[in-house]
């Protein structure tokens, strides 16, 4: 379904300490790294996320509506992925909690840029 979804940064250097620490959560890894351009996969062939710097020069931009979600293996990874969102200064958008329809369990959160992120899990 998802192949791969990618944000745009201004600070390349800031999105990719944010972004090493918190997809180290699901076991993700750097597999590509070039200088206006960085990708994350997790093993397993699963979707991966990758942030850059625009392509046409102008300033990146976060799109209203625009979310990404990432799938968590339990409700107790939820919560430990918010919290260390958090942590590394994302800003909440969601406290973890049980969300309609059951047993959708879910947190919000947005990027030290400004993309609103979901970490769920069903179940």
């Amino acid at each position: 379904m998802i192949g791969y979804v990618t944000l745009g940064t201004d600070d390349l250097a800031a999105a990719a300490a944010f972004y090493d620490a918190l997809l180290a959560e699901f076991g993700a890894k750097r597999i590509l790294d070039l200088e206006t351009f960085i990708v994350w996969s997790a093993p397993g062939g699963a979707a991966s996320l990758s942030v850059t710097k625009p392509y046409d020069g102008r300033p990146a931009s976060v799109g209203n509506g625009v979310m990404v979600a990432l799938a968590a293996p339990s409700r107790e990874a939820v919560d430990r992925i918010h919290a260390k969102a958090l942590a590394l200064g994302a800003a909440n958008e969601g406290d973890p909690g049980p969300r309609p329809p059951e047993p959708f369990y879910a947190a919000y959160f947005r990027d030290p840029a400004g993309h609103k992120l979901n970490v769920f899990h069903f179940g």
